[in-house]
């Protein structure tokens, strides 16, 4: 009786020091998992930042080793939390230090182009007055603080694109604590299969508590969140209705509570991007008249510039030509990164190599298909129309007596001789309607080569585009049925046949036919049949949303299937509020969108092309006149009085050619039309690389062509013009 007696406590004993020895044993697996993941860290970062911060960071360094400066104390302390946010490697100190090493930079190249032209003009070979060194200089004043600001300007970037990945992360961890209530493997599941940014932020929250920076995750979290708060407060309160889940000793309160959470961050986004799309109305409309709608309009009064300000072709290329579009974009740029999405985008096609031969130039052979990248053709377009344009010109310079008689229509070069102050004489030019006609080469090459160049990388991709974009807008239905389906006792891997037989003909029903072949036919795993690289659904179907909710469904299938039928449940809830907030998004800002589109391919090419015509007519009566009264010359010209003097306000050699002035408004014209096709193209899609090339292709063919057309009809008819108005002065 007393050996069965201590049988049984050592029975018990054992079977109790057995089952902690197997909770050590699965601690060690843990902690040897967090170790491989964490030790990973390091190489994480520098793979997220080095490639797109180090050159930042190693100018501040280099700047900071020059000379010493220290921001304002208010400064120093938006710049040290923007630092921190954005996880740079400089100071608050070589920040500013790089700014005014920049500022700099800028005045003293400003000032060197000044002393140089004015060097050159003292010799006789240029006239100029500085303009451009002067914009250098304006530049440089204008720009100490922005360039001082730009750790904030990352931190910003940072912040908006994290916020991109926020409502995906706070999905994946409310899912995966509804059947394991363990808040680090939680985040460890989440930092794996969300993207950049947020994920390297949930790394470093693992990495703190295993380096003891940290005793527990709250911890780690409650600190991170502190600087979401002004920010994004509903990410920072659902993550404290997660924390809370975990004190709940019952199990419907604990689900609950994190279905709380969840419902919390969907509507603080649906908030967020409604209240976006009623704030970017007026700054998209400032944008859209300051940066496009009055440069067109000043482009009436270019062609006198020169004669008033001494202003060259090249002053005017460098204002319309580099510094106009680059402010539209930029301004445009921060603008659509303030754009809210309520799942993290990417680009699956742009990505993967899969689709890499679709992003190619198909040319036959022989009867065999060869695949060339469109990028050297492009080039060979652009360069062959440039070189057919500036070929009479290169003709003139090597033979000074090379023109081409065009009957009534004048030279085809047209160079005026002209007598300088010094005595000298100089040619200016060219002038003629011929030449101006050939210039439209350059701006028609420029833009078929880049029409050509992304036309053929996205048009062949549009077609899984499409599909892809049919497929998520129904796939919010199929989840919650396949949820339903689940939950009501089919077998996951049954599941997708059964929802693909109620959906057939459609986008999804194709989908979950696809996923259901490859599990029964091929005997996959359900995960090799969404995922494998050769034949998994995602090839046929790219999307980032689709490829997260199949993860989401992969991860929680193991679980059972009242947690899968949840999972799909909420996210099928999830989709339905993105897609309502998406469509009243394009509903509020669809009068734009068709206003900035009707800009891009009729309007301004339209004002443009008027724009050249009238600037040519204006250099042809003044040159006209100018030729005609110097062969009248002594008593005759004197007889003319004030006509001679109103002549004189109007120097040939101050006037910018039509060759010039129609390049300098044609790159314009192809510059804006990009610009715009990005910037419409982001508010209405989001990140939507494939449809902005396909875009940009279509707009750039359209608009340029409709340009050449227009200003080709205008030079001629105002050429025209201009002999009938100086015929009289004869």
């Amino acid at each position: 009786m007393q050996d069965d007696g201590v049988k049984g406590i050592l029975e018990k004993y054992s079977s109790r020091l057995s089952g902690n020895l197997g909770d050590i044993e699965q601690q060690a697996s843990n902690s040897q998992e967090a170790g491989t993941f964490t030790r990973e860290y390091n190489i994480f970062r520098e793979e997220v930042l080095t490639s797109t911060l180090g050159f930042y960071e190693r100018a501040c360094t280099f700047a900071s080793s020059l000379f010493k400066v220290s921001p304002p104390p208010e400064e120093r302390k938006k710049l040290q939390e923007a630092i921190d946010a954005a996880s740079l490697r400089v100071t608050p100190d070589s920040a500013y230090a790089f700014a005014i090493l920049f500022t700099v930079a800028l005045i003293g190249f400003g000032v060197f182009v000044i002393l140089f032209t004015y060097l050159i003009s003292v010799t006789g070979l240029i006239e100029t007055q500085g303009l451009l060194g002067a914009l250098f200089i304006v530049m440089g004043i204008f720009l100490l603080k922005p360039a001082s600001r730009y750790p904030v300007y990352l931190a910003d970037r940072w912040r908006l694109q994290a916020s991109n990945q926020m409502v995906l992360c706070i999905l994946y961890i409310v899912v995966y604590m509804r059947h394991t209530s363990n808040l680090e493997h939680a985040v460890r599941f989440a930092s794996s299969h969300i993207g950049q940014p947020l994920s390297y932020e949930l790394r470093k929250i693992l990495w703190d508590v295993e380096t003891r920076k940290y005793s527990t995750m709250k911890e780690a979290l409650d600190v991170y969140l502190e600087k979401w708060k002004r920010y994004n407060l509903e990410f920072v309160e659902s993550f404290h209705l997660i924390e809370s889940s975990l004190y709940e000793p019952k199990d419907e309160r604990r689900i609950e509570m994190l279905e709380k959470a969840l419902e919390t961050i969907l509507e603080g986004t649906y908030e967020k991007m409604l209240h976006y799309a009623q704030d970017i109305k007026s700054p998209i409309t400032t944008v859209y008249m300051l940066g496009v709608i009055l440069p067109i309009l000043g482009l009436i009064v270019l062609p006198l510039l020169g004669s008033f300000m001494g202003a060259k072709w090249y002053h005017l290329a460098f204002v319309y030509n580099l510094a106009l579009p680059l402010i539209v974009y930029f301004v445009g740029y921060n603008i659509l990164s303030k754009r809210p999405v309520g799942y993290a985008q990417s680009n699956v096609m742009e990505e993967s190599e899969h689709y890499r031969p679709y992003r190619m130039f198909s040319l036959k052979i022989g009867g065999e298909e060869k695949l060339v990248d469109p990028k050297p053709i492009a080039w060979f377009i652009a360069i062959f129309f440039i070189v057919i344009a500036l070929m009479p010109m290169l003709l003139h310079f090597v033979d000074p007596s090379f023109d081409i008689k065009l009957g009534k229509l004048g030279n085809l070069l047209d160079y005026k001789t002209v007598e300088t102050e010094a005595g000298e004489t100089m040619e200016v030019g060219p002038f003629g309607m011929g030449i101006a006609m050939v210039s439209l080469l350059v701006p028609l090459g420029i833009a078929i080569a880049l029409g050509f160049y992304y036309s053929t990388r996205s048009n062949r991709l549009m077609v899984f585009r499409e599909r892809t974009k049919t497929l998520e807008s129904e796939f919010r239905t199929a989840l919650f049925q396949m949820g339903n389906r689940i939950g009501g006792g089919i077998p996951t891997e049954s599941a997708f046949g059964s929802v693909a037989d109620t959906l057939k003909g459609t986008p999804t029903g194709s989908f979950f036919q696809l996923v259901d072949y490859n599990i029964k036919q091929l005997g996959m795993s359900i995960k090799a049949a969404v995922f494998d690289e050769k034949v998994g659904a995602l090839v046929s179907y790219p999307s980032s949303l689709i490829e997260s909710s199949m993860r989401v469904l992969i991860e929680s299938s193991a679980k059972g299937p009242q947690v899968v039928s949840k999972a799909m449940i909420s996210i099928s809830v999830y989709l339905d509020r993105i897609n309502k907030v998406s469509e009243r998004l394009r509903d509020l800002l669809s009068e734009i969108v068709s206003s900035m589109r009707a800009q891009i391919s009729f309007l301004t090419p339209m004002i443009g092309g008027i724009v050249v015509g009238i600037g040519a007519m204006i250099t042809a009566i003044i040159t006209k006149l100018t030729s005609e009264l110097g062969s009248i010359g002594g008593e005759g010209a004197s007889q003319l009085g004030n006509m001679g003097q109103l002549v004189n306000l109007f120097p040939v050699e101050k006037m910018i050619s039509p060759f010039f002035f129609q390049i300098v408004v044609g790159m314009y014209v192809v510059e804006i039309a990009y610009v715009l096709t990005v910037i419409s193209n982001g508010i209405e899609n989001g990140i939507d690389k494939i449809n902005e090339e396909n875009s940009i292709g279509k707009n750039l063919y359209r608009g340029t062509v409709f340009y050449v057309l227009v200003s080709a009809v205008a030079i001629v008819v105002f050429s025209f013009l201009a002999a009938m108005i100086a015929k009289p002065a004869a």
